[in-house]
């Protein structure tokens, strides 16, 4: 199963879930920024790192790995990766802390002679997915990440408990569209076999898809990631022009017409 786009996209929509694994208050996302950083040496790509909107604060980086396989050197890479993160972009005023996500323990290899004191330590977190949250009552961000290790058999009913949970607490509606889209991608991926028709059926999806409130969502989303666009060939190509280059090479490189080009630079 391919989890790392679905982590992304959930670290995304429920930030708040980090900070629930690692025993802090979840509100304490408002005040982070989650990023996906590749290092420059040995392209190294971090899962995800939830880095202060105020550094002047003094609050911590946390780096987030998602382990869903058995790798014998895991540790060695992943406290390089943060030690060379740390080494390239020098957080001098911010201590860092770390949260490794195993589907289960026997997915972990320990390298105690190396990391033993920091493993130890209250610097990492180590959650293995089913176990956790079995005492106490979870949040909605961390029963969809239960999802991704229930079984093929549970799957179906635990992912229209989510839905149903979803549709009742989350008012704002790209919000939910957002929520009910990473639900179905987790259930595509753990049942393959199925369609995505068959999928949306089984869930109650179909129907709810072609409600009015999913649509405006839908369309609203849309229109966001346009205007995300629009906003980054404009910075493209004012970089470009500042650079020299002239209308009409910019418009050759970026495939856009000399009108458009000129409408977007308002030259």
């Amino acid at each position: 199963m391919k989890t790392d786009s679905i982590f992304y996209r959930l670290f995304q929509i429920f930030p708040d879930v980090i900070f629930d694994a690692i025993g802090r208050p979840p509100a304490e996302a408002d005040r982070y920024e989650f990023q996906s950083v590749e290092l420059k040496q040995l392209a190294f790509r971090l899962d995800g790192l939830f880095v202060p909107k105020s550094p002047q604060r003094g609050e911590p980086i946390y780096f987030v790995e998602v382990q869903f396989y058995r790798e014998e050197g895991f540790y060695f890479r992943f406290f390089g990766q943060i030690f060379l993160y740390l080494s390239q972009y020098k957080p001098i005023g911010n201590p860092w802390s770390a949260l490794v996500i195993y589907p289960t323990r026997q997915f972990e290899v320990e390298q105690h002679l190396q990391y033993g004191p920091l493993l130890e330590s209250d610097r990492v977190t180590r959650v293995y997915l089913d176990e956790w949250g079995e005492e106490t009552e979870t949040s909605l961000g961390v029963e969809i990440v239960k999802l991704i290790v229930t079984s093929e058999e549970e799957t179906p009913e635990k992912a229209r408990q989510s839905i149903a949970r979803t549709q009742e607490e989350i008012t704002e509606a790209t919000h939910r569209r957002d929520v009910l889209e990473l639900i179905e991608t987790i259930v595509i991926y753990k049942l393959p076999k199925l369609s995505r028709e068959e999928i949306g059926k089984m869930l109650g999806l179909g129907s709810l898809k072609q409600t009015k409130v999913y649509q405006e969502a839908k369309e609203e989303g849309l229109q966001e990631g346009l205007q995300q666009l629009q906003e980054k060939i404009f910075k493209i190509a004012l970089k470009m022009r500042e650079r020299g280059y002239s209308v009409e090479e910019i418009a050759e490189l970026l495939e856009l017409s000399v009108e458009e080009v000129r409408e977007t630079l308002e030259i």
